[in-house]
């Protein structure tokens, strides 16, 4: 006997994003599944009394324990196509329900994009190619030329996936890697020592609240010369204004900006206009052909449920975002 199974999101789309035809169709070889994605308001009308499964990704509804015990009562486990789970996962582990997030497979493009940026950092390309204008730029001397890869120093700003998969990738160069652990209890190096010593500081701050505004503008200003900033973290740790101050007092210095808060900046940002600050729209998550891989490793994940095999992916209360220090 198969496991009942639905797919289950406020956002059908998002679902036909991720899972192609292809991955629904074998979750359907595995499982009891409805084709059709139930919405929240479907959700709540009833007749899914006998679901024991449930696949998701971004748009996963928020469900009350009152409203799982109603709507969800049998279901044992959820499978996230996605990355974090934070606001929807408390209610769930609070029914005894298994939670499997595909938070691995999300950090795999982030750590790629921060690996090719600090790759290009190290080399001054940047700063470099902001400074050609016309043939005369090529004169020596300018534009500016970073010192190489070989040897320097990048800084992890965090200890997370992200940070473990950069440093992991970063190996097949010979650069020397510095983790700062998000909890300061934790750090053998401090923050203010690696702004001033590295070329490159990627952060990779988890999404507490005790991370916001943490990287000030007194690091920022602390900087080696030629340095970059990278951000795929979250826009809200940064001290955007103090970034700004010191940026156009410093030339030199290049920030990549894949994450602003707000998201987008507000018209009229200077974020947009600096000739050191690089915007992306957020892009360093998976995306287009990356987001199969998020629903590969929940069909992988599934299959080893059913196996009774351990599972690599398990979401627990230790994982979860929490505000304190």
């Amino acid at each position: 006997m198969k496991y009942k199974a639905i797919f289950l999101c406020s956002q059908p789309s998002q679902v036909d994003y991720v899972y192609s035809p292809d991955r629904k169709a074998r979750l359907a070889e595995l499982t009891d599944l409805r084709p059709a994605t139930v919405t929240p308001d479907e959700l709540a009308r009833g007749g899914f009394s006998d679901v024991e499964i449930v696949f998701s990704t971004w748009g996963m509804p928020s469900l009350s324990e009152e409203e799982l015990a109603q709507y969800l009562p049998k279901l044992k486990v959820v499978f996230y196509g996605a990355g974090a789970t934070d606001s929807f996962v408390r209610p769930l582990l609070a029914r005894g329900v298994k939670v499997l997030s595909a938070w691995q497979a999300n950090a795999i493009p982030v750590a790629e994009f921060c690996v090719a940026q600090i790759l290009l950092s190290l080399k001054g390309y940047f700063r470099n190619s902001r400074e050609i204008h016309r043939t005369g730029d090529w004169q020596s001397g300018k534009p500016c030329i970073g010192p190489g890869v070989y040897g320097e120093t990048v800084a992890l700003i965090g200890a997370g996936a992200i940070s473990t998969k950069v440093k992991e990738l970063l190996k097949a160069f010979q650069v020397n890697v510095v983790v700062v652990p998000s909890r300061p209890e934790r750090r053998t190096v401090s923050l203010e020592e690696v702004f001033k010593t590295a070329l490159v500081i990627s952060n990779h701050l988890p999404n507490r609240d005790d991370n916001i505004g943490v990287l000030h503008r007194g690091l920022f200003a602390s900087m080696r010369p030629g340095a970059t900033f990278i951000n795929t973290g979250r826009g809200a740790q940064v001290d955007e204004a103090g970034l700004v101050e010191v940026l156009e007092s410093r030339p030199d210095l290049t920030a990549l900006l894949d994450v602003t808060h707000p998201e987008p900046p507000e018209a009229g940002s200077k974020l947009y206009t600096l000739p050191n600050i690089r915007l992306s729209s957020h892009i360093a998550g998976s995306v287009n052909d990356e987001v199969h891989r998020m629903a590969d490793y929940m069909i992988e994940e599934l299959e080893r449920y059913l196996a009774g095999e351990p599972l690599r992916y398990e979401v627990n209360e230790s994982m979860l975002l929490t505000s304190k220090k």
